[in-house]
């Protein structure tokens, strides 16, 4: 009661509808217009275009294609609408969301059709289209969507699972046309070979086909068709170099068997030389690297005489210094097969491959694998080549002497306006033109043109050997690979050599060899090993006793490297096979020795046994023997006198620092070392120490006087690794010794027959590095003791000094 009534307020009226025709504007209007213009902005707003654009589609239309434009509009809404209805919104665990320009979240719509029996699904409601279903409760939509998820998942799965097979089942199809195509290809390449290899001028057209094969992009196919390939060329090539007709030739009527015999020689020429062509191609791939190369070396080695040998020739001389040793080895395996069997081409492609190699080494400034200058040892000339030839003037003047110690003149000329011929001019006409028709067709290579080409042949290969010679000289020249090849060479061929050369190339070993301070080529910048120093005195002995007739030359030099090297030889480091071939030439080949250095080699090889292995010791003693036996003054180091050696000399003190063997006074010394040398542990090496210092005493001499040093070393060297009795090294010109010849040794445990006790062997090894052992165990104790009487020391002090701070 105590509430009041609310009044109830009305919406204001309407004004009455007055139609546009009656409406007048006034003045005042206008005015209030004008004053107020910025109420009018709605209006300065609207879209005049449209308007403009709808009155004017709209305008002139009659009433009936008015509407029918209205209901086009309404039909055209309806079925957007029913595709959007159409459209269901995919679970986001079914699809990858998508991102719009609002930076919303929208997943991707997938298009179902609606079928009569099936349900709609909308806003989380089940809609049916019979309005007697009932509807579901929540926990029973969740459960039924849940469902329809788990339906739809497992349908996705099994499209998968279906794509996957197919796709499994396509690539196993393609392997399956794969294999069998390949397999089809290599039955292709036995049957074309098989065809060619039977008849090759009638199915000379099968050889492009294998080259058409082989273009395959399968590898295996690929290195099949260059094999098969590769024996059909080296069965049906000639062995003659082909010669294709000219245009002129090309024009003349001809024979059927000569049309047939071009078109062979065409198509086998074209096909071989598009063989070649893709070799090459291919061993620049790492693929085809070694097979190309096969092919490339087996052609070269099998039909050098045939067309393209320059292209092989290129690359094979190319890759002969290859980082790949199997390419490598197949490319010296062919230059060495040209320079050996030059009866298939003539020497002409010795020519070449020589000139090839020296203008490589020469591009790459003497850095290159050694195998590709050892081809050269292949080589082989003749003796008389080195020799001046003699003039034709020479034959002529001896045959005229010749004729007047005969006293047979020649037939009187017959007057010029006879022109008859005389039967022993028609004869020697006759004779003349059967010898040149017989050089013509025989297979002898003709004498001078061999002796032309031996002797360029020649040249490139002393070339080559003296630039490499003038890149090891030179200062800062860096690594010298081609060395060893190079002195092995020349020695070789040392008999060979100009003498205008002679004595460059001398002074050139000097300076290799050189450790001196009086030589140019000092050892501080030396970057030679001891071998190739050693090898350096070798060759310079292999030249001059090459041309021992021609040469004088000074080797007192080389004796004196000689010496002072063999104080720097180190095993493992050093060539033992070097060494001993230096004692061998330059010590026991000679017939007379200075005494002086006689005596100063026999001391310094006595030192060297004692510090190195058993093989070096062996060598270096049985050259001692052999200087013994040769100079008989020198038998003096074996006297144990008081005053040591003989002092009869020029130098009366032994100075074992010496540089030059000629002043070191040997001959006042002791070979004291004999004494240590008879104890080795090796039973040969003691034999031989033993038959040394009892040369004075022994009325035999012929034990180890016929052994080389080589021959020493290479019967105890590492590779052999046998211990062999003193009796058991074979000389090599007394193969029966007497038993008086086999010298016992003093002090040794061998048996009558003459065979070694290992376990003698094997205590006197194990008291040797037992000794060794207890040296350095002694040393190192040795150490330590002081080590901690120096930490005692300095700990006393510490508490003197603590005393004098407290105090």
């Amino acid at each position: 009661m105590g509430k009041k009534k609310q009044k109830l307020i009305l919406p204001p009226e309407l004004p009455p509808e007055v139609p546009d025709e009656e409406i007048e504007v006034s003045d005042e209007d206008l005015q209030f217009v004008n004053d107020n213009l910025d109420y009018a902005g709605l209006v300065s707003k609207l879209d005049t275009q449209s308007i403009t654009k709808h009155v004017s589609r709209v305008a002139d239309a009659k009433e009936g294609a008015l509407e029918s434009l209205y209901e086009k509009r309404l039909r055209k809404k309806l079925e957007n609408k029913e595709k959007e209805d159409n459209t269901l919104e995919v679970h986001p665990a079914d699809a990858l969301p998508t991102i719009t320009s609002d930076g919303k979240l929208r997943f991707r719509p997938a298009e179902k059709e609606l079928k009569e029996a099936e349900l709609e699904v909308k806003d989380g409601e089940s809609i049916s289209k019979d309005p007697t279903t009932p509807r579901l409760t929540k926990p029973q939509k969740n459960l039924k969507n849940k469902k329809w998820r788990k339906e739809s998942k497992k349908q996705n799965k099994e499209e998968v699972l279906q794509t996957t097979q197919a796709q499994v089942l396509d690539d196993v199809k393609k392997d399956l046309t794969a294999e069998e195509a390949s397999e089809m290809k290599k039955y292709k390449f036995a049957e074309l070979g098989t065809a060619l290899l039977t008849d090759p001028e009638s199915n000379i057209k099968h050889v492009k086909e294998m080259l058409e094969i082989s273009k395959d992009g399968d590898s295996d196919v690929v290195i099949l068709g260059l094999k098969s390939l590769l024996a059909v060329f080296k069965d049906i090539i000639p062995g003659y170099r082909i010669r294709l007709p000219t245009e002129k030739e090309q024009e003349m009527k001809v024979s059927k068997d000569v049309k047939k015999m071009r078109f062979y020689e065409s198509t086998l020429l074209s096909a071989y030389k598009a063989y070649v062509q893709k070799l090459v191609a291919l061993q620049q791939q790492t693929v085809y690297e070694r097979v190309a190369t096969r092919c490339l070396c087996t052609l070269l080695a099998a039909v050098p005489h045939f067309n393209f040998r320059e292209s092989l020739l290129a690359v094979v001389v190319k890759n002969i210094s290859s980082q790949d040793d199997v390419v490598r080895k197949l490319c010296c395996t062919a230059v060495k097969s040209l320079f050996t069997d030059e009866g298939k081409h003539g020497g002409e492609a010795t020519v070449e491959a020589v000139k090839r190699i020296a203008e490589l080494v020469k591009t790459h400034n003497c850095q290159l694998h050694p195998d590709s200058i050892e081809v050269f040892l292949s080589l082989s000339f003749d003796e008389d080549l080195g020799k001046p030839e003699r003039s034709d003037m020479d034959k002529k003047a001896k045959y005229k002497k010749w004729k007047k110690r005969k006293g047979s003149d020649e037939p009187n000329q017959l007057p010029d306006n006879d022109r008859k011929k005389t039967r022993k001019e028609m004869l020697l006409k006759t004779r003349q033109e059967v010898n040149a028709d017989f050089k013509a067709v025989s297979s002898d290579q003709d004498p001078q043109e061999r002796r032309r080409m031996q002797s360029q042949t020649l040249s490139a290969v002393f070339q080559t050997f003296f630039r490499i010679l003038k890149h090891t000289v030179e200062p800062k020249s860096g690594t010298h690979p081609l060395l060893a090849p190079c002195l092995n060479g020349i020695g070789k061929f040392a008999h060979l050599i100009d003498l205008d050369f002679m004595a460059d190339l001398m002074q050139c070993l000097i300076k290799l060899a050189g450790n001196g301070k009086k030589l140019a080529y000092s050892s501080e910048n030396c970057q030679l090993t001891v071998s190739e120093r050693i090898r350096c005195c070798v060759v310079a002995f292999k030249v001059m006793r090459n041309n021992l007739d021609a040469l004088n030359v000074d080797l007192q030099e080389f004796f004196i490297q000689f010496y002072n090297l063999i104080l720097e030889y180190r095993p493992g480091r050093d060539e033992g096979e070097v060494l001993a071939e230096a004692l061998k030439l330059m010590l026991c080949d000679e017939r007379q020795h200075d005494m002086q250095r006689a005596a100063a080699f026999i001391k310094r090889l006595a030192t060297f046994s004692l510090c190195f292995r058993s093989s070096e010791s062996m060598a270096a003693l049985v050259t001692v023997k052999q200087l013994l036996q040769k100079n008989a003054k020198c038998r003096n180091l074996l006297e144990n006198d008081a005053g040591g050696g003989s002092v009869a000399g020029a130098i009366a003190k032994f100075q074992p620092n010496v540089m030059d063997p000629n002043l070191s006074g040997a001959l006042a010394s002791v070979l004291w070392e004999l004494n240590l040398l008879m104890k080795h542990y090796h039973p040969a090496v003691s034999s031989i120490a033993y038959s040394i210092s009892t040369m004075n005493t022994s009325k035999n001499q012929v034990y180890h006087s016929h052994v080389s040093p080589q021959q020493a070393y290479m019967d105890l060297s590492k590779e052999n690794m046998s211990f062999a009795a003193p009796g058991d090294i074979k000389t090599a010109t007394n193969h029966k010794r007497k038993a008086s010849d086999n010298v016992p040794v003093k002090g040794s445990d061998l048996t009558s027959s003459g065979q070694i006790d290992e376990n003698v062997v094997r205590n006197r090894v194990v008291e040797h590095f037992s000794l060794l052992r207890d040296i350095r165990e002694n040393e190192r104790l040795r150490s330590e003791l002081d080590h901690t009487t120096f930490s005692l020391n300095l700990y006393d002090k510490y508490k003197k000094l603590k005393k004098r701070k407290t105090a």
